[in-house]
């Protein structure tokens, strides 16, 4: 816990006071120079999280006007944003073991379909990813992006799926899952998600309000749950689409 809390950290202040010239430069405003430096700094140490996130291309995920190499949360609309780089990285690293070819994968708050795209990839066509998102018109711009992505092909042949729920809900109908990704700060960890994980399987979740600790929640094969905090985060809040849409 304490080595990603120190890489983040470093991490962040060094992108805070070199950001132009690591993320806005020439070359490194294309998708592979923006997984070399995550690896450089060692936000990535697993090779099939590179391969993934080589992969999938942020560019497709971010709405026009924003700077998808640039590490930092973009917004997306509706209150909404895509997480920074280092924090999807972050988040695959931790669910690696979870996201293994045939396992299921869901993504909560799967805003613009990245994430969930990721897992597509690495949980393959024998397995299911399966992204929830409140927001309709987040839903239909997703699925129009991973038609423009190396995770088409999951899309059309069902592993990968979108879908309009309550993301605080989860999504039963293909639980239990391996990995659970929720990408908005819950003020505790809802307990539907909890179940809906497999004896085995992980979630990463963002918890707090005003303080923010990315939370590892870990089944155990005989149902027991272990959590444990993972670094300090900055998310915006997991709630109703009624409560986003109107947010200050």
């Amino acid at each position: 816990m304490e080595v990603l809390r120190s890489i983040l950290s470093r991490f962040s202040s060094r992108t805070r006071t070199q950001s132009h010239r690591l993320w806005s430069s020439g070359a490194s405003d294309k998708n592979k120079a923006m997984v070399e430096q995550l690896q450089r700094y060692g936000i990535i140490r697993s090779s099939k999280v590179v391969e993934v996130m080589e992969a999938i291309d942020r560019g497709l995920f971010v709405p026009p006007g924003g700077s998808p190499y640039f590490d930092s949360p973009m917004p997306i609309g509706y209150n909404a944003t895509i997480s920074a780089p280092h924090m999807h990285a972050a988040c695959l690293e931790l669910l690696e073991k979870n996201l293994q070819p045939g396992m299921r994968a869901l993504d909560v708050g799967s805003g613009t379909g990245y994430l969930t795209a990721c897992f597509a990839l690495m949980v393959g066509s024998e397995g299911r990813a399966v992204g929830v998102e409140h927001i309709p018109e987040l839903v239909a711009s997703s699925i129009e992006n991973i038609k423009k992505s190396a995770a088409a092909p999951q899309l059309t042949d069902g592993s990968l799926s979108i879908h309009i729920a309550d993301g605080r809900e989860g999504w039963p109908e293909l639980a239990p899952y391996d990995a659970i990704h929720v990408g908005a700060a819950a003020p505790q960890i809802p307990e539907a998600l909890v179940e809906q994980l497999k004896p085995g399987g992980r979630m990463v979740i963002p918890v707090g309000t005003v303080f923010q600790e990315l939370k590892v929640v870990d089944k155990k094969l005989d149902g027991s749950v272990s959590i444990r905090d993972e670094t300090s985060v900055r998310y915006v809040p997991l709630t109703s689409k009624e409560a986003q849409l109107h947010a200050d």
